[in-house]
């Protein structure tokens, strides 16, 4: 049995700041956070440093120049690693809109990465976030409309698919066969998440009682709030239960709009993402 304890620490936890603690691990499982140390386990003083839990980046197109839509399974490695020395422990390597015959490709390098990555010091890939298949056209930002799709009834049987993991799609309920492609998703289990959309007030609470609950890159792709016209914006900071991901450089979303946007849903439904970085070298937001 493997033990180890970090001491002497502020550790983060949902009841907030533990301050000179220490944390307990059990073969590689955290057993307690208390005050009482163990002089027959190895030790890490930390000297005083905050401990986070890991975070998990949902939205990430690639880093360190390697784009998830053309990385081969080393190159997935090695961002995981470079996510790890930023405090991130998992993630969903997120592809733009491409062919199925790319997607397929992509998959099995997932699949491969998922074979050998417990191995790794690295951010884990626990799924996949497919990011505007189904997205509207009048809102594609730098998305590639060329591959994009409608719902009939059978087109997510034609997007590739990792083994018992998290699927995530990021599409525009408008679309035509929108909302019955929100209760599809809904239905296998996928994350629904709504975003470069001009959706109206009537498809978004339809989207919502399908499932839809989050939001992707709040403000951009996405019409506006309005005094007279409440906009996708407005429904997403009215619904209570909606939350959304927001990209936090600065220049996608002005810092002061960012933190009227944190402000009002909390911190506890806000996920900041940094600038994701498309095949044409613009992030998401920039049109």
């Amino acid at each position: 049995m493997n033990s180890l304890q970090l001491k002497n620490a502020a550790f983060v936890t949902p009841d907030g700041l533990l301050y000179n603690a220490v944390l307990k691990v059990r073969d590689g499982v955290i057993v307690s956070i208390g005050n009482e140390t163990d002089d027959e386990i190895e030790t890490i003083d930390l000297n005083g440093a905050t401990v986070f839990p890991g975070f998990i980046d949902v939205h990430n197109h690639g880093a360190i120049g390697v784009d998830a839509n053309d990385a081969t399974a080393e190159e997935f490695l090695e961002v995981g690693r470079f996510l790890a020395k930023n405090g991130v422990t998992a993630w969903l390597p997120t592809f733009v809109p491409d062919s199925d015959e790319n997607y397929r490709r992509q998959i099995a390098v997932l699949e491969e990465v998922r074979r050998i990555q417990s191995g790794e010091v690295a951010a884990q890939v626990v799924g996949v976030h497919f990011e505007g298949i189904f997205a509207n056209q009048k809102m594609c930002g730098a998305l590639r409309p060329q591959f994009f799709k409608t719902f009939s009834g059978n087109e997510l049987d034609e997007i590739p698919q990792l083994r018992d993991a998290v699927h995530f799609t990021t599409y525009a309920p408008e679309i035509v066969g929108g909302v019955a492609l929100t209760e599809e998703l809904t239905r296998r289990g996928w994350v629904a998440s709504i975003g470069h959309t001009m959706a109206d007030i009537p498809t978004l609470d339809l989207a919502k009682a399908a499932g839809a609950r989050h939001m992707t890159h709040f403000f951009n792709a996405m019409t506006g709030l309005h005094h007279r016209d409440v906009g996708v914006v407005g429904w997403g900071l009215s619904n209570e239960d909606v939350t959304f991901d927001i990209i936090a450089d600065g220049i996608h979303v002005r810092p002061e709009v960012l933190r009227i946007a944190c402000q009002h849903k909390t911190p506890e439904k806000v996920t900041l993402i940094s600038d994701s970085v498309s095949p044409a070298g613009l992030g998401d937001g920039d049109f």
